[in-house]
């Protein structure tokens, strides 16, 4: 896969400076796509043109969008930045780990970053597959934006000189994120529907559905088979449902 189909994606980025930078370290390390969720500055103002140097050419073709998941469209492998520790059976892993993963599909993928401010939410967090934290020094871990994404390029641009070679087999192809999303809505409607989830409880349940789904890697077939099932599933409750109000 070239480094020209990984999307870099910012979640609200409030710094010119650090767009401008980004953009420049993109083009240092080959790298073409950069996504905007929600930017809170101009990122072809006067400081991010400064900052991007020769790296201009992604700034004036940068995408802004309204929604991660609108940034994500026709993605296959998702990696989401994150510096807090977290409870989950899916383990952070360093960049060095995973960020070769990014590289092992002939399909679109995404790294995504969070504010400068919050990094990203636990709803963000839920559209990766897979979790990085850049190890730092504990006296003083925080990295700001720029810095991060640059060292998450580097190392992508270093796994794109390793040769690799042919799978003797053709690679699962795996479902795209708004294939997996559209699952992920059809699944939640239908546990609410037959009483598995409650809308009190349905966020949680669902974070962990997700997390679990998400380790498994799904193809597009798959998904297909697990919403037949979904429709039966439906299908069936719908039946008992209208023979008990019939009968009452």
């Amino acid at each position: 896969m070239s480094l020209a189909q990984i999307k870099i994606v910012l979640v609200e980025p409030a710094g010119p400076l650090n767009v401008g930078s980004v953009a420049r370290v993109m083009k240092n390390m080959g790298l073409q796509q950069l996504i905007l969720v929600r930017p809170n500055c101009d990122p072809l103002g006067p400081e991010a043109r400064l900052m991007a140097v020769h790296g201009l050419d992604i700034l004036r073709k940068v995408q802004k969008v309204g929604s991660l998941s609108e940034a994500l469209q026709g993605c296959q492998e998702i990696i989401a930045t994150t510096a807090r520790p977290r409870s989950l059976l899916t383990p952070l892993e360093t960049p060095h780990q995973a960020l070769p993963g990014l590289l092992a599909s002939n399909f679109p993928s995404a790294l995504i970053f969070g504010p400068e401010d919050r990094g990203l939410s636990n709803e963000e967090l839920n559209y990766a597959q897979r979790f990085i934290c850049i190890p730092t020094n504990q006296a003083y871990p925080s990295l700001n934006l720029a810095q991060s994404v640059t060292i998450c390029a580097y190392e992508l641009y270093q796994a794109a000189q390793i040769p690799r070679e042919l799978p003797s087999t053709s690679p699962k192809k795996l479902a795209s994120f708004d294939i997996v999303e559209g699952y992920y809505q059809h699944l939640e409607t239908v546990l609410l529907k037959i009483g598995y989830l409650f809308p009190h409880t349905a966020k949680a349940k669902m974070k962990k559905l997700r997390r679990l789904y998400n380790r498994s890697k799904l193809s597009a077939e798959e998904v297909a088979l697990l919403r037949g099932v979904l429709g039966h599933i439906n299908s069936i409750w719908q039946h008992l449902h209208d023979n008990y109000s019939h009968k009452n």
